[in-house]
């Protein structure tokens, strides 16, 4: 793929009033602000609920008992939940945005009575689940349906579920049977595993592959003090042509939340960390809802927004209350949005979508105040614009001077060979140099 894709997670059961008749003008224009250009509505298949196998109430969005229908309390008024889906995915397209759903091709609830090959048990810990059967010949065919289904009802991708679980080659023919019908779907892939990156792209066909292994990881560990930011460089490397196929994420619906006691503690703390997944490379970007105003997860007994009971995180609703009523968020959650707005803008430009990245740690390891363990420093340029930015990981501010070598100023354009830079603690810097 190329360029920049920012995409924006609702777990759609929490957002507003918890039914998708309530979303108006308001709250995609909010989505947009972040430079966002796909909305991925986590939990539209219906799911089990109401049953003794099942994980909370009302239950997971990954134990899906009906791959044909709604979540009906998503629709509460519709008589018909395929048709009201249907003209909401036509509001998604009409505000300038693209839609994404899930698509799990490992498991389903253990209440499922669909076509597709079942085995009575389950992976892991996923008890309300009963495993996908590849070995059976109607499992492919039966895909083949549903996701022909979702594409007919205007979707413009998928997000699908721990791919790693399910034979690639079957998920290379069904990518390509439903591509044939819809060749502009995007395929989203939960991939963990990072030597399996380049056959998920370049073999089975996937569009956009999570860099959970990468990127995330080494953020995590950087924030957290038990990773080197030189690691970041070493990802980059390791990547090279796959970079453009990456999805950067600092949150989703399993991971524990940025801002959470249980990861950074603070948004404050992690803004080298947000700029460096949204502008280092072509990378997509990908928010999870409520991220954007500092969201703690204070409800949660271990950082994580629940994805089995009804819960209603409090950055959700005083967004709500923002986007409907106008009401102004905390000084606090409004500087938090407003940082997130200005990165948007910034990684839907040419120069950060498009252009080319040249990392600076490998010549700036002597470079004074710059420490490649707490710090990274990296250019964009695309020929008519170039930018320095700087990562400070530390709890110092960083005030450096960063060599620019004879190769980068050839590639860029540029007639600089050294450039100052301050960097708050935990903060970034931006420097035109063109």
């Amino acid at each position: 793929m190329n360029g920049k894709k920012i995409i924006y997670q609702v777990f759609t059961r929490l957002w507003g009033d918890g039914s998708l008749s309530s979303w108006d003008k308001a709250d995609f224009e909010h989505i947009k602000s972040l430079g966002a250009d796909y909305v991925w509505l986590t939990g539209i298949p219906r799911h089990a609920s109401g049953k003794p196998f099942v994980k909370g109430d009302p239950g997971s969005p990954y134990a899906v008992s009906d791959w044909y229908d709604i979540n009906p309390y998503l629709l509460p008024d519709a008589a018909d939940r395929t048709e009201a889906f249907r003209e909401f995915v036509k509001k998604v397209h009409k505000s300038g945005l693209k839609c994404l759903v899930d698509f799990i091709p490992n498991h389903v609830a253990q209440d499922y009575s669909g076509a597709l090959g079942i085995y009575p048990w389950h992976d892991g810990d996923w008890t309300d689940t009963f495993k996908v059967d590849w070995s059976n010949p109607s499992t492919i065919q039966e895909f083949e349906h549903i996701l022909l289904f979702w594409s007919g009802l205007g979707v413009d991708g998928f997000r699908c579920d721990m791919v790693e679980l399910v034979p690639p080659e079957a998920l290379k023919q069904l990518i390509h049977t439903v591509k044939i019908e819809f060749p502009d779907l995007l395929f989203l892939a939960e991939v963990y595993g990072r030597d399996s990156y380049s056959r998920y792209i370049n073999d089975v066909g996937f569009d956009l592959l999570y860099d959970k292994s990468g990127v995330y990881d080494i953020l995590r560990g950087v924030i957290e003090g038990k990773r080197s930011a030189q690691e970041l460089t070493w990802n980059w490397q390791f990547l090279g042509p796959l970079q453009s196929s990456m999805l950067n994420f600092l949150e989703n619906h399993d991971e524990q939340r940025l801002a959470s006691r249980f990861f950074a503690g603070d948004a404050d703390r992690a803004w080298a960390a947000v700029a460096y997944a949204m502008l280092f490379n072509r990378a997509s970007w990908m928010y999870y809802a409520g991220q954007e105003a500092g969201e703690e997860a204070t409800e949660s007994s271990d950082g994580r927004t629940s994805i089995f009971n009804w819960c209603k995180p409090s950055s959700l609703s005083l967004l709500d209350s923002m986007i409907h009523h106008g009401s102004a968020l905390p000084d606090k959650n409004a500087e938090i949005l407003g940082r997130y707005k200005r990165l948007g803008t910034l990684a839907r430009s040419s120069l950060f979508a498009l252009g080319e990245v040249w990392d600076l740690g490998y010549c700036n390891q002597s470079a004074p105040g710059f420490d490649v363990g707490k710090a990274s420093a990296f250019m964009r340029f695309n020929g008519t614009d170039a930018m320095l930015v700087l990562c400070n990981f530390s709890d110092k501010a960083v005030s450096t001077e960063l060599a620019i070598p004879a190769e980068l100023q050839a590639a860029a354009g540029i007639n600089k060979s050294e450039a100052s830079l301050y960097a708050p603690a935990y903060g970034y810097a931006l420097l035109k140099c063109l």
